[in-house]
């Protein structure tokens, strides 16, 4: 009642998109990843996954280790982390476990240690730890966001600083024979801060500086034979990011989809594998750069009409164009 009829229309076509873009989501089949990789491609590389005791940490861990690296999962908790490295050498992994906080020097500390081993080399480390919730910006509290801020960003930088040693390669400035074999970090970072998110103020300024935080490393430790990427995940089914966001929903998984170009929403395999890309000689010239693996998500806005409605319109400008004609000169 008193709404105009042009804004009736604009919600009439507005419900119309949405309901074509869910009806195009939910018809597309899940998507079983397969690798390309030959399984022993990370033969002989020792790897350290924070955040690595389930979820996209635990996927990252499971697919490097399936195609032949050494895991060490590091998670805040025991049991879980106990479970997580069982599960990983029921599949025929070589993997460990620590336990800790990337907050914590000594916990740090004791989880690069765990993954060097006798040798003291580490090839690759996957910051995966992270927290995040929803919450307004208004009711969100400094220690609210400080914590985001520490576990995201703090610990990005805690990890890499605590493995430096562990990763760098000698010699590796001073002589071109002894760049073979690079080191490598991998942080796990987001969308959100491509421009803004809702309700997710702490989130996103954790995720733009762990952006950052790969550019400068990426640059400086070059020299010392340590690559630094990034990869930033868009919407991934069966993971606690997506329960957060709508816990119970009906038909949630569909509407994400639905904002997909792609039409479906990420696996957990899609970002780990691309790990496996990094990590692997196909990915030695690329540091200092953040990968989106999202399926173009954040690129996303709904279309101004249906398809249909563009191509008859196109149409009809064509054929008025025509009647136009060309212009003459007369000179």
């Amino acid at each position: 009642p008193g709404r105009r009829p042009r804004e009736v229309r604009a919600r009439d076509l507005v419900k119309s998109l949405l309901a074509e873009l869910l009806a195009a989501a939910a018809a597309m089949p899940g998507v079983a990843i397969a690798s390309p990789f030959r399984p022993d491609v990370l033969r002989g590389k020792r790897c350290l996954v924070t955040g690595g005791t389930s979820g996209i940490g635990f996927e990252i861990a499971r697919q490097l280790g399936l195609h032949g690296a050494t895991i060490t999962v590091m998670g805040r908790r025991e049991q879980v982390a106990a479970s997580a490295s069982a599960a990983l050498r029921a599949e025929g992994i070589d993997a460990r476990h620590s336990v800790g906080d990337v907050r914590k020097g000594d916990a740090v500390a004791a989880a690069v240690a765990a993954a060097v081993g006798p040798s003291g080399r580490l090839d690759v480390l996957v910051n995966c730890a992270a927290g995040n919730f929803l919450v307004p910006a208004e009711a969100l509290s400094s220690n609210g966001f400080r914590t985001v801020m520490d576990i995201d960003a703090g610990g990005v930088f805690n990890m890499s600083r605590a493995a430096f040693d562990a990763l760098k390669r000698d010699g590796w400035s001073e002589s071109a024979s002894a760049r073979t074999d690079s080191a490598l970090i991998i942080n796990i970072s987001a969308t959100l801060q491509y421009g803004a998110t809702w309700y997710q103020t702490h989130a996103s300024a954790a995720k733009a500086a762990i952006d950052s935080v790969t550019r400068s490393l990426g640059l400086e430790w070059g020299h010392y034979g340590i690559r630094v990427a990034g990869i930033a995940p868009g919407p991934i089914r069966d993971t606690a990011g997506i329960t957060k966001l709508a816990p119970g929903a009906e038909g949630m998984e569909d509407l994400i989809a639905s904002t997909v170009p792609i039409l479906r929403m990420g696996e957990k395999s899609d970002i780990a594998l691309t790990c496996v890309w990094l990590a692997s000689s196909a990915g030695t010239f690329v540091t200092g750069e953040t990968v989106v693996v999202d399926g173009g998500a954040w690129l996303f806005k709904p279309p101004i009409a249906p398809r249909e409605m563009i191509v008859q319109m196109s149409r009809g400008v064509e054929k008025q164009s025509r009647k136009v004609g060309t212009a003459v000169s007369k000179l």
